[in-house]
């Protein structure tokens, strides 16, 4: 089989039905009215994002991304608005785990990711979300992040690298791995076919990425590449470098 066959083969079954009547909004509905009552009345919206509204979701990853936008006149803080969150999604039974932003969540076997966050104002799209990790806040603007990663057209490279990454069990945040592909793969340096770019961007993985700084597109002062240790980069690389010298596309995604 052509690798570019084989890889498509592969896209083709880890297809995700983003439909209103699909199982991942379905989980979203069952959601929302513990997330109202959480809110009172300072919930603006709660909608898809991530990479199920980017189009680079497969089937085996995580089922879905909501936003929680919360208004701006709400007096708590970014901390007190994730740990509140966490605290009435376990008393209603559902069982969460504390992630970097977002806070997973399994709904009728589907894994949920829900990401907190205030808005600055009645007219932007733009939000502060709470680093747990870092301890400190955010500002983003993930209308912004789906924009740009849909107009890049890397969708197919995208889902393929995000595969790699969770066959291979690498720690590697979704939003870094596709602003990472977009990256390789700009400036001329995509040759066309979707076998050769995925390549293109291993190696980009292998010999650039270590040393990189990605920045978020909607906000310059907030560093995606920091999101990752050096250590954990160099795992990365390592995963890429390997991936790179296999003679097979079986020996590299399934």
């Amino acid at each position: 089989m052509h690798e570019d066959d084989y890889l498509r083969s592969i896209l083709a079954r880890e297809a995700v039905n983003t439909g209103l009547l699909s199982p991942p909004r379905a989980a979203q509905f069952t959601l929302e009215p513990a997330i109202k009552r959480w809110a009172n009345n300072f919930l603006v919206s709660v909608s898809p994002s991530g990479s199920f509204a980017k189009g680079t979701a497969n089937k085996s990853g995580t089922d879905i991304d909501l936003l929680i936008s919360v208004s701006h006149t709400c007096p708590n803080n970014l901390e007190s608005i994730y740990e509140t969150l966490a605290q009435a999604l376990t008393e209603n039974n559902y069982p969460i785990r504390r992630q970097n932003v977002s806070i997973n969540v399994k709904v009728n076997g589907l894994d949920v990711d829900l990401v907190p966050a205030k808005r600055h104002d009645a007219l932007s799209q733009d939000h502060s979300l709470w680093r747990r990790k870092a301890k400190t806040w955010t500002k983003t603007n993930v209308a912004k992040h789906i924009a740009h990663v849909t107009a890049s057209r890397r969708m197919n490279e995208i889902r393929i690298l995000k595969l790699w990454r969770s066959q291979q069990g690498l720690d590697f945040p979704s939003f870094y791995l596709e602003l990472s592909v977009i990256e390789a793969l700009s400036h001329g340096r995509a040759p066309g076919t979707l076998g050769r770019n995925v390549m293109t961007a291993l190696h980009y993985l292998r010999d650039r990425f270590p040393n990189a700084r990605i920045i978020d597109p909607a906000n310059t002062n907030n560093i995606i590449s920091e999101d990752l240790t050096d250590s954990e980069r160099a795992t990365i690389q390592q995963a890429a470098k390997r991936a790179a010298a296999e003679p097979y596309w079986e020996g590299i995604v399934k």
